[in-house]
């Protein structure tokens, strides 16, 4: 709840009847007022405190110009809301000028009441404003404090957080990096388009001496994340007016919530790969929408003149020297080295960990070369790493990036287990397979499957026999049936005894070349299903 002001009580019903007219401090009738004392002593100065408002009939203010100009300094210096004096008892008509001057001069309010009052009403009236609004206060601060209570308890995201602030300052909230960069935002009321224009350049601007600061010129409250020696960024209110004790205290509760979750996560990057995280999501359902291109914007990310090539970055068992698998690379590994890559090659990314994956935007500027970028990371990660790096198309647009992640996504799919031959896969080299793994988990191609092995699996399973094995050989070494035969460690006419067993159950001859195209087809797409 706003402060009771000067302004306020001559709004009063009791105050207006007095007829009231403001002499002096029109400027300052903003002041709050704590509350209201009746006197006549002309020493009433130390007695006050700061915010007081004074009313007198002046019947004991002293005789003289001086005297009355001390009066009203001894006001000014404690600070006093104002000074309103009824007329009638000691003063007429008007009150002396060296009163009105004296008030001028030091800015304090000086109120002439017409008419005379009872000033017990006056008193009663506007003490019970002032405890209304400070018990509203009151009511208000537990509000807040038990908002942010249960928000630390429950361990809250930074999103949660920010909406807490935004609903309960009913303003724009901004969360920003170390470096000005928009980590977040939710907007107020208006509209947020111009309160976040140039955000990193203005907001580099505002110094922030201490913990909390309004700046007038932006109109924002600031506070600091973090302990001055180590912050790690801003939490900003929009603020046009000087602020409350109550925005104050809003916006220093929440970075306090913040920090507890820090403390929850100790991830310095946590909220950045967050923020990756959800532009990358949103990148891939909607890439046109206005919102999803200004978050880019904000988080620093290229949004034109840029060429964009998605990747998707797989983890897999590093080989010994005698071809047995060793430890995996964690995503968080792999996700912590395409970070340093993408910063050591200057290359504005996007990065996140999605569904074991490690899934990448590159922004290629407009005099690179899109593939040569896309090497130089993928040469710089096999270093440290045994992972597959599959690489969309490159988009032209920010608005074509859900083709370019998808095709990402699609090429790792279709990669051959152990091929190794390649440190970048695209879509021109995975050919069939990348075909079938545009499909994904679609039915029809969970059907073709069933139609063509289904009669070879089920034999299988009820003889103990290994005609898929078999198969497969066979269309593995389509050049040859000496050499699939070896592969299996079979002798000719053991194999060709199964590739006759699997041709009676199918019905058709393994010569024909649609049929063998069509069962290898089969068996790359129950490979495909069976690693997704």
């Amino acid at each position: 709840m706003p402060d009771v002001t000067v302004r306020d009580v001559l709004a009063m019903p009791v105050i207006r009847g007095a007829e009231p007219t403001v002499l002096a401090g029109e400027d300052e009738l903003d002041r709050r007022v704590r509350w209201v004392h009746a006197t006549e002593l002309a020493d009433i100065a130390p007695l006050l405190r700061d915010g007081d408002l004074v009313l007198t009939t002046g019947i004991a203010l002293p005789d003289n110009e001086r005297g009355l100009t001390s009066f009203a300094e001894s006001l000014g210096e404690v600070g006093a809301a104002g000074l309103m004096v009824e007329l009638g008892r000691r003063w007429r008509h008007q009150l002396p000028p060296v009163l009105v001057e004296a008030c001028g001069r030091i800015s304090l309010p000086l109120v002439q009441l017409a008419r005379v009052s009872r000033f017990a009403s006056i008193t009663q009236a506007v003490g019970e404003r002032v405890v209304d609004e400070q018990l509203a206060e009151l009511r208000d601060a537990e509000r807040v404090h038990e908002t942010f209570t249960a928000l630390s308890l429950a361990e809250a995201d930074p999103t949660e957080i920010l909406t807490a602030v935004q609903r309960l300052a009913g303003a724009a909230v901004v969360l920003e990096s170390e470096q000005h960069q928009v980590l977040d935002y939710l907007a107020g009321p208006g509209d947020v388009a111009g309160f976040l224009d140039d955000w990193q350049a203005r907001s580099s601007r505002v110094e922030l001496p201490g913990r909390t600061v309004w700046d007038e010129q932006q109109g924002w409250l600031l506070t600091r994340l973090g302990p001055r020696e180590r912050g790690w960024g801003r939490l900003v209110l929009q603020a046009p007016a000087p602020p409350s004790q109550r925005q104050i205290a809003l916006v220093e509760r929440g970075a306090a919530a913040l920090a507890l979750h820090r403390l929850h996560d100790r991830d310095r990057d946590n909220v950045v790969r967050r923020t990756h995280h959800e532009l990358l999501l949103a990148l891939q359902s909607d890439p046109t929408a206005e919102d999803v291109v200004r978050r880019c914007e904000l988080a620093g990310f290229p949004t034109a003149r840029r060429g964009y090539v998605g990747l998707t970055i797989r983890p897999r068992p590093a080989m010994d020297g005698t071809g047995a698998s060793s430890r995996r690379s964690s995503g968080g590994e792999v996700l912590a080295a395409v970070v340093h890559a993408a910063h050591e090659s200057r290359t504005p990314a996007l990065i996140s960990e999605m569904d074991h994956d490690v899934r990448v935007l590159l922004a290629v500027a407009p005099n690179a070369s899109e593939a040569a970028t896309v090497d130089r990371l993928a040469t710089d990660l096999a270093r440290r790493h045994q992972v597959v790096v599959a690489a969309g198309r490159a988009a032209a647009s920010l608005q074509a990036a859900d083709r370019t992640l998808r095709e990402s996504r699609q090429v790792a799919d279709a990669v051959r287990p152990g091929t190794a031959d390649r440190s970048v896969h695209r879509l021109e080299d995975v050919h069939l397979r990348g075909l079938l793994a545009l499909f994904g988990d679609d039915d029809r191609l969970r059907l073709f499957v069933a139609r063509e092995l289904d009669p070879l699996r089920r034999h299988d399973e009820q003889h103990g026999t290994t005609l898929l094995d078999a198969l497969r050989a066979l269309v593995q070494h389509p050049a040859s049936k000496s050499d699939a035969a070896a592969s299996l460690h079979l002798s000719r006419p053991a194999f060709y005894a199964r590739l006759a067993k699997i041709e009676s159950l199918l019905g058709a001859r393994l010569d024909d070349p649609d049929i063998r195209v069509s069962l290898h087809a089969a068996l790359i797409a129950d490979e495909l299903v069976a690693g997704s």
